[in-house]
Parts: structure tokens; C-alpha cells; sequence
């Protein structure tokens, strides 16, 4: 075996995990302090309103029905995936505090996306709601029950666990001999893995496979209950009704197309052409963070139940200070 035969042979046997990695961050961006005010406004925002429409479905009775289940675990998580991941960016940029402890860095990695794949599917449970109260009107009540919207629930929780566990496990098993400089604010999951020194053909595998399963998969499921909303639409015999049904489902498109169209056009970019890593960067953390903010602000200022029961709900605090006082 020659000199450098035997030099290959020594690198591949041997396994290198980091203990930190480095976050690259923005460079050369001219005034990135005012992406850093947006950040801590967009998250004190976030923090607000998922936090109000968590207490106004939790206070209010008349909103413990299967459909609000659903915007209760929608709220929940973007809370918590705001959480996971605007704290530490701050951290990270303002405080120029780039490196980051491999384990803190895979456990980042898997509650941002956790959060971001329940989100996803959050919204194809929203749009199977629709689908039976629109298509299936007098059996509504008999088929999404709090049980069956539950399960639901549960099961997406208990999969993309199980999923993203696999995910860090393709991390877990690569060496990292060159270059530990992460080219992100945070810890996404193909800027590290692109890192490795050895095969990542599993590591491929897993992204094509979040991709479909947390984009295509949900975004072919809406489109297919709308077509079948459509046709029963279609066939109701005054256009006022049509028009009174369909704007129940205003609220639920509109956070479809704020969540599925910024992420999915970041990634068949980065597929398709190349992007530079600050418009990447930049667009990944607005795909966490804008959703998050503006979906407690549709479902507040959208639909008539929420804003009726915060309504009932100031009435009800008015009175009770105003017995306190008296």
C-alpha cells in the first residue's frame, strides 16, 4: 500500500465529530441590525398573539370544539417553533455568538423542524375539517368528533418524533474532518450534513424525503379536499349560500398560501438554480417566522367566532373588576 493510499485508508477509519460548530450568519449585508429589530418585534408579536388566542380558546367554552383543537395545536406550535428557533438567531447575531455545542446544535436542528412539519400537517387536518363540514354538512358532527380530531393530532406528533429522531441519526453517524463553518444562522439540516467527510447519500434520502412528506404530501392533500369543496359548492343552488360557505375557508387559505409558498419556493430554488447564502438564509428564517406571526392575527381578526368569544371574554373581565371593585 503506498503513502497515499494508506493516508485515504487513515482518514476514512477515522471518525471526527466536532465538539461546536460555527454559524456563519449574514456577510457583507449592509444594515442587518433592522433584520435584527424585525426579528425581536416579529417574535415578541408572535409570543403575544399565539399566546392570546391560546388563553381565548382555553377560557371560552363555546370554542372547545374539534375545529378550534385544531387552531389550539396550530397556535401551540408556532409558538413553540418561534421559540426554538428566534431566541437563539438573536443570540447568535447580535451577540456574536457563532459557535455552537454539537449536541445543543442537532437538538436545535430537531425542534425547528419538528415544529415547522407538525405545522404543515396542522393545516391538512384544518383543511379535512372544511372538507367534511362543507361536503358532508349533516354528518359533521358525527364524524369529527374531539376523539377523532385528537388522534389525529397525536398520531402527527408521534411521527414526525419518530421521523426527525431519524433524521439526527443520519447526522450522528457522519464524520466531520473539513470544515465546521455552517453556513446559516442556525442549524438547518443540509447546511450541516452538506459538511460531512464521508457518504451522505442517506443524509439526500432523508431531505428528499422531509420534502415530500412535510411540502408535497400535505400541499397535494389541501389542493384535493378544495377540488372536492369546489364541486360540492358547485352544485348549491344560490350563489349567496356558495359565498356564505366558502368564507369559512378564507382563513384557512390564507394561512396555506402564507406557509407553503415562501418555503416551497426557497427549496425548488435552492434545487433548481443557486442561491446566494444570504437570500437563503433570509428566506429560510422569514418561512419559520412570518407564519407564526400572522396566523393568530387571521384567526382573530378573520373569523367571527374567535372575535365574538374575545368579546364575551372582556365583557365577562370588565364586570368581574368592576364586582371587585364595588
Amino acid at each position: 500500500m503506498t503513502p497515499e493510499e494508506r493516508a485515504v485508508s487513515n482518514l476514512n477509519a477515522t471518525f471526527v465529530r466536532p465538539a461546536k460548530f460555527y454559524l456563519s450568519g449574514f456577510s457583507n449585508v449592509p444594515h442587518v441590525k433592522y433584520y435584527y429589530v424585525f426579528l425581536c418585534s416579529a417574535y415578541i408579536i408572535t409570543v403575544l398573539g399565539n399566546g392570546f388566542l391560546l388563553s381565548t380558546i382555553y377560557l371560552v367554552k363555546t370554542l372547545h370544539t374539534p375545529k378550534y383543537m385544531i387552531v389550539f395545536n396550530l397556535a401551540f406550535t408556532d409558538l413553540c417553533g418561534s421559540t426554538a428557533l428566534i431566541p437563539k438567531v438573536l443570540d447568535t447575531l447580535v451577540f456574536d455568538r457563532r459557535y455552537i455545542v454539537y449536541e445543543a446544535c442537532l437538538s436545535h436542528m430537531f425542534f425547528v423542524l419538528l415544529f415547522v412539519s407538525i405545522q404543515s400537517w396542522t393545516l391538512v387536518t384544518m383543511a379535512y375539517d372544511r372538507f367534511i363540514a362543507i361536503c358532508f354538512p349533516l354528518r359533521y358532527h358525527s364524524i369529527v368528533t374531539q376523539p377523532v380530531i385528537a388522534a389525529m393530532l397525536l398520531f402527527v406528533w408521534a411521527f414526525f418524533i419518530a421521523l426527525l429522531a431519524l433524521d439526527i441519526w443520519s447526522i450522528v453517524r457522519l464524520s466531520f474532518c473539513r470544515s465546521l463553518v455552517v453556513k446559516s444562522i442556525y442549524c438547518d439540516y443540509a447546511p450541516v450534513f452538506l459538511l460531512a467527510c464521508n457518504d451522505t447519500s442517506l443524509n439526500r434520502m432523508f431531505a428528499y424525503l422531509a420534502f415530500v412528506v412535510v411540502l408535497c404530501i400535505p400541499l397535494v392533500l389541501i389542493a384535493l379536499t378544495y377540488v372536492c369543496i369546489s364541486v360540492a359548492l358547485s352544485r348549491i343552488a344560490t350563489g349567496e349560500e356558495r359565498l356564505k360557505a366558502f368564507k369559512t375557508c378564507t382563513s384557512h387559505l390564507i394561512l396555506v398560501a402564507i406557509f407553503f409558498l415562501p418555503i416551497l419556493g426557497t427549496n425548488i430554488a435552492s434545487v433548481t438554480t443557486y442561491i446566494h447564502p444570504n437570500t437563503r438564509i433570509v428566506n429560510s428564517s422569514l418561512t419559520h417566522i412570518v407564519p407564526a406571526l400572522l396566523n393568530p392575527i387571521i384567526y382573530s381578526l378573520k373569523t367571527e367566532e374567535v372575535l365574538i368569544s374575545i368579546k364575551k371574554l372582556c365583557k365577562r373581565n370588565r364586570i368581574t373588576n368592576t364586582t371587585k371593585k364595588g
